[in-house]
């Protein structure tokens, strides 16, 4: 997925081929599939009192490889649809640069949804037929983001891919595979962290606005206009905090609230920046919702 929370690489020639294939990989968007996995952890161990440490960890680096491998795949596809000109605001990209042929990134996006693939059917021994279930789908988004003819990315429901596999489904299957069971609790929880993860993705499109529309791309900013679009980013980052309060969570919520002057921060600064200004918002974006998992953390902790 192209949640490009991180600053531009440096494109210099002189750049190794491990260099490349780190940058090739986004390692900066790690932040937006952990954090969902993490608050899901958070709030079963906060709930039931155990942890099951490997599941944990093996649940952490399927989130991880998934993501990786949707920005390989974006990488190569919209390379060889051309969407990535010489115009592009965003960081440089490994098939548009020349640093791999395109064929090469597709290849290397294979092989990490097949590792997370592996360790998904890891999980399948605990979690049963709908863990199943949510990793094939996980990995089908991930291909259908920015392939097939009708690609998520190029439509105007990314948001809506991004708060259900980034929010929902990520928190919700992470509590499942800790309890065995899922709550009302979860849910609001995957809410609350997916919106974040969707102000990225409509940032990001925000920044792009004018590339993506003359490469054929109709997101959900151009649907909305970019005034429409500054005021849905000022909901997607508050909305959490009175859904996390109200949500009946085991926590003290008051340490919540510490997040709000970190939102406004942010919303002010979406009013004053533009183009390649853009990128560190969002990389700003994308460690405000690491902030709000964090601080949901502490908030259990002393709940507990």
């Amino acid at each position: 997925m192209n949640l490009q929370s991180e600053q531009p690489a440096d494109a210099d020639e002189t750049l190794g081929p491990l260099r490349r294939w780190v940058e090739a990989a986004r390692p900066r968007t790690l932040p937006l599939a952990v954090s969902p996995v993490l608050g899901g952890l958070f709030l079963a161990v906060a709930q039931s009192g155990q942890l099951a440490f490997f599941t944990a960890l093996a649940t952490l680096i399927a989130a991880a490889g998934i993501q990786v491998g949707t920005n390989l795949y974006n990488d190569a596809a919209d390379f060889e649809r051309g969407t990535d000109t010489p115009d592009r605001l965003g960081p440089p990209r490994a098939a548009a640069q020349g640093w791999f042929t395109a064929a090469e990134v597709k290849r290397a996006a294979h092989l990490v949804f097949l590792t997370s693939f592996l360790l998904g059917l890891l999980l399948v021994l605990r979690g049963g037929l709908p863990i199943f279930l949510l990793g094939v789908a996980a990995i089908a988004a991930g291909y259908a983001y920015t392939s097939g003819p009708r690609p998520i990315a190029y439509r105007p429901y990314g948001e809506l891919y991004v708060l259900v596999f980034f929010g929902i489904s990520a928190v919700g299957g992470t509590y499942y595979l800790q309890t065995l069971t899922l709550s009302v609790q979860a849910i609001t929880l995957g809410i609350a962290l997916g919106l974040p993860a969707a102000a990225v993705l409509l940032l990001n499109n925000y920044r792009d606005f004018e590339t993506d529309r003359a490469a054929g791309r109709r997101t959900l900013c151009h649907l909305l206009g970019r005034p429409a679009a500054r005021v849905l980013y000022a909901a997607l980052l508050l909305l959490p905090i009175p859904l996390l309060l109200l949500g009946g969570l085991p926590m003290q919520g008051w340490l919540l609230l510490l997040a709000l002057p970190l939102a406004l921060v942010l919303i002010r600064r979406l009013w004053q920046l533009e183009g390649r200004a853009l990128n560190q918002l969002l990389a700003q974006t994308g460690q405000y919702q690491l902030a709000l998992v964090l601080l949901l953390g502490a908030g259990l902790l002393l709940g507990a």
